[in-house]
């Protein structure tokens, strides 16, 4: 029974999660997404990038919520080493930040929770309490009251899950009793409610007693304050109307007076409801045509991306029959090219691409060597692989990094280096990062990139497709390709991809 009671209270901590009501960066959004549809290893990535972006602009608080919920995400999958790992990297990062002594322990009392939590999971008591006793002093220093109520909680976890029930009831109580004084009824009442609905669950009648009983007596106590509390309002509401009623009882044209102004006024407020319908059912017409506005312009913008497909398709053969050693005829039919490869990768976004087995080492060697005739003699180009095989698209994969290549080779400094590697990041999740050293591209554009038609260019100088085209591969294969913001030595393009 304690062990299921320890278990219960440990799943409702974790819903708890962190008390910061900041606002999301889209990382943080699309990481929390892809938890919530059960894509780990992905809101895993996704988290630790929201992590490193919000530390790189001095937002601890967000940067330590997003590092600690990747954590848990790795040690779900019992990736013990890497937990303790990216622990260890927040730690730093907060020891590095211009805090107070007082802000950096509201900070680690979060990482050495999820210390203790994984601790309690590998059944290791004495290193369980290690961190929870020095929860307790960075929850002192800090001096935060909602720091102190999680404390109280975690308490009760530990306590809970390693059999002492005695000091689990009496920190359970304490909490109890803490948020009752508060006033915050609904916040315990919402835990005996869980704790009864989840020893019902888990069919432990002996759990569902001992807490409703405990809740029973919980609500008579608070019943009693709140009818105090209610008399106590009563009688200071029919003091203050006896003495506004003597004040206004000193004569008859008083009196007379205040109700020709309540007439007056009601009468000033059915006329302002009336309006106020008025209004608000012309505002929900309005809404409704604007609604339907929004539905024809996208129907319009699918009907023009497919037109514009079919007039490429359509001009091809004809710019085919003119002299294509012109650069004017050879940048209209690439152009055609491009326009026709990204209308048909968006209107079949949604199926999914085929894959196979691809020995990395030589498939990403074979990528170098294509494009090592155009690297200057003074580049180095680089090659990081391991001998292991991926299951991959070999198509959409070879034509976004030798598209990342060439670009590469372009903007390159003197003497730099180009490199192509393979990462790893998860069970089902691969990474290949092309980078090059040299000027990189400024923040503001980066979005923009990947963006078609966002301008109007010479196309003998290039259509701008390259990148949407290649983002648009990634997105077919249940990935993404991204401009890597840590990375400042140049610029660092990021293929991710999940099978």
């Amino acid at each position: 029974m304690n062990k299921r009671l320890g278990i219960i209270l440990f799943n409702l901590l974790v819903c708890c999660g962190f008390a910061f009501a900041q606002q999301m960066s889209d990382l943080q959004k699309r990481a929390e997404a892809e938890a919530e549809n059960g894509k780990v290893a992905s809101a895993r990535f996704l988290y630790i990038r929201a992590y490193e972006s919000y530390a790189g602009k001095g937002q601890m608080k967000q940067a330590v919520q997003c590092g600690a919920k990747a954590t848990a995400l790795y040690y779900k999958e019992n990736l013990w080493q890497e937990a303790f790992d990216l622990l260890r990297s927040v730690d730093q990062t907060i020891a590095s930040q211009s805090l107070s002594e007082s802000e950096k322990s509201g900070l680690r009392y979060y990482t050495s929770k999820e210390r203790m939590q994984m601790y309690m999971k590998m059944r290791r008591a004495p290193q369980a309490l290690d961190h929870l006793k020095a929860m307790e002093n960075y929850a002192n220093a800090c001096n935060d009251e909602d720091v102190k109520n999680d404390l109280l909680y975690s308490k009760a976890i530990y306590y809970y899950t390693f059999g002492d029930s005695a000091k689990g009831n009496a920190v359970f109580d304490e909490m109890a009793k803490k948020l009752t004084a508060q006033k915050e009824y609904d916040k315990v009442d919402e835990v005996y409610r869980t704790l009864i609905a989840n020893g019902r669950r888990s069919n432990s009648a002996s759990l569902v007693a001992q807490s409703y009983k405990a809740y029973m007596a919980w609500k008579d106590s608070v019943n009693v304050i709140k009818h105090a509390d209610e008399i106590a309002a009563l009688k200071k509401q029919i003091a203050d109307n006896e003495a506004s009623i003597a004040e206004k009882d000193s004569s008859l044209t008083t009196r007379m007076a205040t109700i020709i102004g309540l007439c007056i006024l009601a009468g000033a407020l059915a006329v302002a409801l009336i309006l106020g319908a008025i209004v608000l059912m012309r505002y929900i017409l309005l809404t409704r045509k604007q609604q339907k506005t929004i539905d024809m312009a996208n129907d319009n913008i699918a009907l023009k991306a497919q037109f514009i497909g079919n007039i490429s398709a359509q001009l091809e053969p004809t710019l085919k029959k003119l002299d294509q050693r012109q650069p004017e005829v050879k940048a209209l039919l690439g152009f055609t090219s491009h326009v026709q490869q990204l209308s048909e990768l968006e209107n079949t976004v949604d199926q999914p691409a085929e894959v196979e087995d691809v020995q990395l080492q030589p498939f990403c060697e074979g990528l170098a060597n294509q494009i090592s005739g155009q690297v200057p003699s003074d580049v180095t180009l680089k090659v990081n692989a391991p001998k292991m095989s991926a299951a991959l698209n070999q198509e959409y994969v070879s034509h976004v990094l030798l598209h990342l290549l060439n670009n590469a080779v372009q903007h390159v400094d003197k003497e730099g280096t180009i490199t192509l590697e393979y990462k790893k990041r998860g069970p089902k999740t691969h990474q290949f990062l092309v980078s090059n050293t040299g000027e990189p591209i400024p923040e503001e554009q980066r979005d923009d990139m990947f963006k078609p038609f966002l301008e109007i260019r010479d196309l003998t100088e290039g259509d701008g497709l390259g990148l949407p085209i290649c983002r648009q591969m990634a997105l077919k294969m249940k990935g993404d390709l991204t401009i890597d913001p840590q990375f400042t030595k140049g610029t660092r393009f990021v293929l991710e991809l999940h099978v």
